[in-house]
């Protein structure tokens, strides 16, 4: 009964853990969307900054609290993480603004075989056949979904690769540093938030000048679209929260995998919204075959053998720190 009683705990958390980053990550698409087509608010750079402002308002209220515990990140780390978290932020702005749409979709369906390849670069992983061909499906899926016109050029294929590479290294990265540190999301977002807040907005008003020729301290602040950047805020810091809790209890690939079912709740919800015109047959298909590819990659990788296998070539001494600090960590909780 116990380990029946733990496996149903830990599916429980992760599908809490799963449900909070997909509401939080559609709301923030939607206030952001209303944002700056409707107020036209285009600044994102510097909203994310923003963003980031907010998430460590929120870790040094929890700090002050007691919810979160003092813990140790070395700077060399921490510098690694915030250039390529920031490159990732500003080569996805880059990236959308020089390819087109169906090329930056493109662009966003290669993070999957990128993260799969540094995991089996620098994890040692490997992945089952059925595991395989269950993420062939749901980029198959994805992108009969959102993929139509495909243009590219010199410069904008380069902004992708920085962005694709970029953000697969930075996601990689919340997961390694949660594991060699013993670091809960909290306590890594109280270290990355701030230096992220403090990078993107001394960046953010020129990025975003260059990207739309406006400046962010000319916009004509009203109270309806102030009210809208602090509702963003506000969603943002679930956001970033939820993102680092299910990198952390999941792994980059399978979030990026079960990240897609946003993107069909995106599309889902704009028909609701705003009518049948962005739905078609090769939409609902395209829907149809992800969903049958997620459900697939669940049942693949629960499978013994079938999700990601660590190699036992690490050091033993390693392993036993490890061990030794996660048990630290948990007696500290219960103190």
């Amino acid at each position: 009964m116990a380990p029946t009683s733990k496996a149903d705990e830990k599916a429980t958390a992760d599908a809490a853990a799963w449900m909070f980053n997909v509401v939080t990550s559609v709301g923030i698409i939607i206030v952001n969307k209303a944002l700056m087509a409707t107020y036209g608010f285009s600044f994102a750079t510097t909203l994310t900054g923003l963003h980031f402002v907010t998430t460590t308002l929120m870790t040094v209220v929890l700090r002050w609290l007691g919810y979160v515990q003092t813990s140790h990140l070395p700077f060399p780390e921490l510098l690694k993480f915030v250039i390529f978290a920031n490159f990732s932020i500003v080569g996805m702005n880059v990236s959308l603004m020089w390819n087109s749409v169906g090329f930056y979709q493109i662009a966003k369906l290669s993070m999957i075989p990128v993260s799969c390849l540094l995991e089996v670069m620098l994890d040692k992983i490997r992945y089952s056949r059925d595991t395989k061909l269950s993420i062939a499906v749901v980029l198959l899926g994805v992108g009969v979904c959102t993929v139509t016109d495909v243009s590219v050029n010199a410069r904008g294929f380069i902004a992708a690769f920085i962005a694709v590479w970029s953000t697969s290294m930075q996601q990689y990265y919340v997961h390694f540093l949660q594991r060699k540190y013993s670091l809960s999301s909290f306590n890594l977002l109280g270290h990355t938030a701030p230096a992220q807040a403090a990078s993107l907005l001394l960046l953010g008003p020129f990025l975003d000048y260059w990207l739309t020729n406006k400046r962010v301290d000319s916009y004509n602040y009203s109270m309806v679209s102030v009210m809208f950047i602090i509702l963003s805020c506000t969603i943002a810091v679930g956001t970033n929260l939820s993102q680092f809790i299910c990198i952390g209890r999941f792994t980059a690939v399978s979030f990026q995998v079960l990240g897609h079912m946003k993107t069909i709740l995106v599309l889902m919800m704009g028909f609701f919204f705003f009518g049948k015109e962005g739905l078609n047959l090769h939409v609902v298909l395209g829907m149809v075959i992800a969903v049958v590819g997620m459900i697939w990659y669940g049942n693949a990788s629960a499978k013994p053998g079938g999700k990601e296998r660590r190699s036992h070539s690490l050091p033993t001494t390693r392993q036993q720190k490890q061990s030794s600090l996660l048990e630290s960590t948990e007696v500290d909780g219960k103190v």
